[in-house]
C-alpha cells in the first residue's frame, strides 16, 4: 500500500512537471503578431524584412504622472508596457477597466519588465492631486503605474494617431475635439510597436493580455 502511494505520488509529480513544461514550450511556440495600422490588421514576423520600417511605432511623449514626476519614452525604454485612456470622472466602463488593469499589476507586481500607462482624456479638470487620489484608490503602485496628464492636443494626437484608440476600432473620429472614450488596451513591445489589443472591460481578455504579455517576455 505505502509502494502505491508512494509511486502515484510520484507520477503525479512527473505529470504536473511535463505539464508545466509543455505550457513553457507551447508558450515559446506562439507569436504575436505587430499592428500598424487603425483597423488592426496583424503583420506576422515572417513578412517582415530585416529593417523594415514600416512596423508602426509608437513616437516620442512627455506627460506628468500622478506623482508629479515627467513620464517620456525613455521611461519606458527596455520595458514591455500596457497603454489605455480613461477619465477619473467616469461613472462607468472606467472603473471595471481600472479595476481590471489593476489585475495585471498584481499579475507582475515583482517584475520591473511591464509597467502600465493611462491617459487622462479629461487632463484640465485630471490634475496631478486628481490623479494622486485616483491612484491611492485603485491600489496603483508608484513607478509601477504611471497615470498621466498633460497637453489635451497631444494626448488625443497620441491616443487617436499613434495607439489608435477610439471607441470602435478602426473608426476614427472625424473631428480632433470629438470627445475620446475607448475601452481599448494596448499592449507595446520593448520597441514600442504595438503587439495586441484587448478590451478592457472584459475579464477574459483581460487573462489574454497577461498571457501574451508572458509569450512577449519570451522573445529575443
Amino acid at each position: 500500500m505505502q509502494i502505491a502511494r508512494i509511486c502515484c505520488i510520484g507520477i503525479l509529480i512527473s505529470c504536473t512537471i511535463a505539464s508545466c513544461k509543455q505550457t513553457a514550450e507551447q508558450q515559446q511556440e506562439r507569436v504575436l503578431p505587430f499592428y500598424s495600422t487603425a483597423d488592426f490588421t496583424p503583420q506576422w514576423k515572417g513578412d517582415i524584412t530585416s529593417g523594415d520600417d514600416t512596423v508602426h511605432r509608437i513616437p516620442s511623449f512627455h506627460f506628468i504622472d500622478q506623482n508629479g514626476a515627467i513620464v517620456s519614452e525613455k521611461t519606458f525604454s527596455g520595458k514591455i508596457y500596457v497603454a489605455n485612456f480613461f477619465f477619473t470622472s467616469c461613472p462607468g466602463i472606467c472603473k471595471r477597466l481600472t479595476n481590471n488593469l489593476a489585475l495585471v499589476q498584481t499579475a507582475f507586481q515583482n517584475d520591473p519588465e511591464l509597467l502600465l500607462l493611462s491617459h487622462s482624456v479629461t487632463p484640465e479638470t485630471d490634475s496631478v492631486p486628481v490623479l494622486a487620489k485616483y491612484a491611492k484608490a485603485y491600489g496603483v503602485l508608484v513607478n509601477k503605474w504611471h497615470m498621466v496628464t498633460g497637453n489635451r492636443d497631444s494626448i488625443y494626437t497620441i491616443a487617436r494617431k499613434a495607439y489608435f484608440a477610439d471607441e470602435d476600432m478602426g473608426q476614427q473620429k472625424k473631428s480632433s475635439s470629438d470627445f475620446l472614450h475607448t475601452e481599448n488596451i494596448v499592449l507595446i513591445d520593448k520597441q514600442r510597436r504595438i503587439r495586441g489589443v484587448y478590451k478592457g472591460t472584459s475579464v477574459r481578455d483581460i487573462d489574454n493580455l497577461i498571457a501574451d504579455i508572458k509569450v512577449l517576455k519570451m522573445e529575443q
